[in-house]
């Protein structure tokens, strides 16, 4: 991978104070090279500038870093090529990661990444429907999605996947509003806990993450 990717994600995690050792840096490094050369046949990503990739992609996936406390499980849905699933697991080994996309192909290359880093990270090709059981998918502590689909959409869907005490996570782009985040919440049985709206440091681009627990639920940290 470009000396020049490693930089810029340097840069992209100091900027916004991500805690990401060298080891990790290294795991994300080999994970954005194999990326890039299975993009070459398999279409797994347009941003193939080093610079963009590594802010837009990874050093975004990461942020959702400091809200995930100690919570053990994730579940990616609409993970495509593991973002933030695996980047995730790349930082914090320990992580039982399950990053499940309907794409094949896209399962396939986060299950040779993770087999290649040694991180326990499941693939799994699947459309989410809802019903975990029926789609082979754990309840988890974590459940996020990163753009994969509007919160009016995604809100409903993820909370079907939601661990006792668990977490719902939306990562979203420019515009996110507390009000409307918070009605489609409720309409889950969920109250919305965080949103936290924030720059890139690089591009500067909008960011957004929000989180929802269950309504009622004491508050208290994702479960440790």
């Amino acid at each position: 991978m470009d000396a020049v990717f490693e930089d810029a994600l340097r840069r992209a995690i100091g900027g916004l104070r991500l805690p990401v050792g060298p080891e990790a840096v290294g795991r994300l490094t080999l994970f954005a090279d194999r990326l890039l050369k299975w993009n070459r046949r398999v279409n797994l990503t347009a941003v193939t500038e080093p610079v963009e990739l590594a802010e837009k992609h990874f050093a975004d996936s990461l942020a959702l870093l400091p809200h995930i406390g100690a919570s053990r499980t994730i579940l990616d849905i609409g993970s495509g090529a593991g973002l933030p699933g695996l980047a995730l697991a790349c930082v914090r080994p320990e992580l039982q990661v399950t990053c499940c996309d309907s794409v094949g192909k896209k399962v396939a290359f986060v299950k040779a990444v993770a087999a290649e880093l040694r991180l326990s990270v499941r693939g799994v090709a699947v459309r989410a429907t809802g019903v975990p059981e029926a789609d082979s998918l754990p309840r988890s502590d974590v459940v996020v999605s990163r753009a994969m689909a509007d919160p009016d959409r995604w809100v409903p869907l993820g909370a079907k996947y939601l661990a006792e005490c668990g977490r719902l996570y939306a990562m979203l782009g420019r515009g996110a509003e507390r009000e409307a985040l918070e009605a489609v919440g409720e309409q889950s049985g969920l109250e919305l806990e965080l949103l936290e709206q924030f720059a890139l440091p690089i591009s500067g681009a909008q960011r957004a993450i929000a989180r929802w627990r269950p309504r009622g639920e004491r508050r208290r940290a994702p479960r440790a």
